[in-house]
């Protein structure tokens, strides 16, 4: 937690979109199933592709087909949500997902010390 890094896997169950965004640190990826891409580049990451984002790029992360997407993403440090005046109009990061884990396992009834299991 001390270096803000994380990893997740991000779902999606049918097309989308993930708005624009930068991370000041290198971002790793696998994809596990599915394919998706970034508007701002010609290519796709298909399923057992290893995909790296260096810092400072900005990139919107979209899903075209309606079938299910997973990727596994190595994330160092903070994701920046930016606005069209390239303006961070949102920071997520490491200690802002564990609230939202506590708040959600909270109030699903799994009590919100439930995600302390998952921190090492």
């Amino acid at each position: 937690m001390t270096t803000g890094s994380h990893c997740e896997i991000l779902r999606v169950r049918r097309g989308g979109v993930l708005g624009c965004h930068r991370h000041p640190s290198p971002v790793h990826g696998y994809v596990i199933k599915g394919s998706w891409r970034y508007l701002e580049h010609s290519w796709v990451a298909r399923e057992g592709a290893y995909v790296f984002e260096p810092p400072g790029e900005e990139h919107t992360l979209t899903v075209d087909d309606a079938e299910e997407m997973q990727t596994s993403f190595f994330v160092d440090g903070p994701v920046l949500y930016v606005d069209d005046d390239d303006q961070a109009i949102h920071v997520e990061d490491n200690l802002g997902l564990i609230r939202q884990c506590r708040e959600h396992f909270d109030s699903v009834g799994l009590g919100a010390d439930f995600v302390d299991q998952m921190i090492r």
